[in-house]
């Protein structure tokens, strides 16, 4: 049985969403969850936040690929072979209930092969279906060594044949925004491009010429967005952001869900939290190497910084909960 993998994706970089994933990882195994954080993004953000420097530098170049993401598929671009069928798996530190698929800056190689395969499997090459569906095969197989209920998976800000073939693995879509003009015209390119991708995907899963070769459905289901790294004053978002707040119901619910009716309910069903920007708090969790929630005292979270930690909680476990209510069961749970 295939574990449900979550996708966090925007086109528009700078939103918090790399660190939106690190602390839901870390608020599902909180809750009891294993959970696999998958880093596709080439950019290697994700993997950063989990690990130490020093394990940094054992993961990546001149030591080699073995132990990431890339170096899971290398075998199939190289032509020696397909994916690794046990893909290491990082547990971080002080939490076994969260294992990491490491992400490699070496990956970016990966997107003239990915742009050439995606038009053959048209023509029902078997390759190309292999290089395609390499990511939803390699993170279905890391999910089960590691027996995890989710995967949450972190994406790079761009509209590339990466992304195409991560978003087609994803079951469901998550879309971290920031309230500004570029969150809106991100969701403007965002909506409409992911529904063309899961179209010409069903079109392509139809011509695959290996009955026994395993694919992702591409359902790419949205359930919903985020806003992040706003601004607060008397616990409302300053006046300069409450116009993009205002916007993004409606073009979520146009560009996103294709979705063109003119009412849009208030508060939106879509938002799935707004979540504040903890500034104070963010410098302590990386010095700490842990997520804002789970600082003490002995990390510098002192005074006021207490209720700014249990408020960070409360906002995490809150929305960890809302995604659970939106998705299947975790693992037929």
């Amino acid at each position: 049985m295939s574990v449900p993998i979550i996708g966090f994706f925007n086109n528009k970089g700078g939103v918090g969403k790399t660190s939106l994933v690190y602390h839901l990882a870390w608020m599902f195994a909180e809750l009891g969850n294993r959970v696999l954080a998958a880093d596709l993004d080439p950019q290697s953000n994700l993997t950063a936040a989990f690990l130490t420097e020093e394990r940094l530098e054992s993961l990546w170049p001149p030591n080699g690929h073995e132990e990431t993401v890339y170096g899971f598929i290398k075998p199939l671009l190289d032509g020696t072979g397909d994916i690794s069928e046990t893909p290491y798996i990082e547990i971080i530190e002080n939490q076994d209930k969260i294992g990491l698929l490491a992400g490699d800056l070496a990956l970016s190689g990966f997107e003239d092969e990915l742009s050439e395969q995606w038009s053959k499997c048209l023509d029902g090459k078997t390759r190309a279906f292999r290089v395609i569906s390499a990511f939803w095969r390699i993170i279905q197989r890391a999910a089960n060594i590691h027996n995890a209920d989710i995967v949450l998976m972190d994406l790079g800000p761009n509209l590339g044949a990466i992304n195409r073939a991560a978003l087609i693995a994803a079951d469901y879509l998550i879309v971290p925004l920031s309230p500004d003009l570029f969150s809106i015209q991100g969701l403007t390119n965002l909506g409409p491009t992911v529904i063309h991708w899961r179209d010409e995907w069903k079109e392509r899963i139809k011509k695959n010429p290996v009955e026994e070769l395993e694919l992702p459905s591409g359902a790419m289901q949205p359930i919903g967005y985020v806003i992040l790294q706003y601004s607060q004053r008397l616990d409302r978002p300053v006046k300069a952001y409450e116009r993009w707040v205002e916007k993004i119901p409606r073009t979520y619910q146009q560009k996103v869900l294709a979705d063109n009716k003119l009412f849009v309910r208030r508060p939106d069903p879509q938002c799935l939290a707004t979540i504040k920007h903890y500034r104070s708090l963010m410098p302590l969790a990386q010095e700490a190497h842990k997520p804002m929630f789970l600082l003490k005292p002995a990390d510098g979270a002192i005074g006021a910084h207490l209720q700014a930690v249990a408020d960070v909680y409360s906002d995490f476990k809150n929305l960890a909960l809302t995604i659970f209510a939106r998705i299947e069961s975790p693992g037929g749970k």
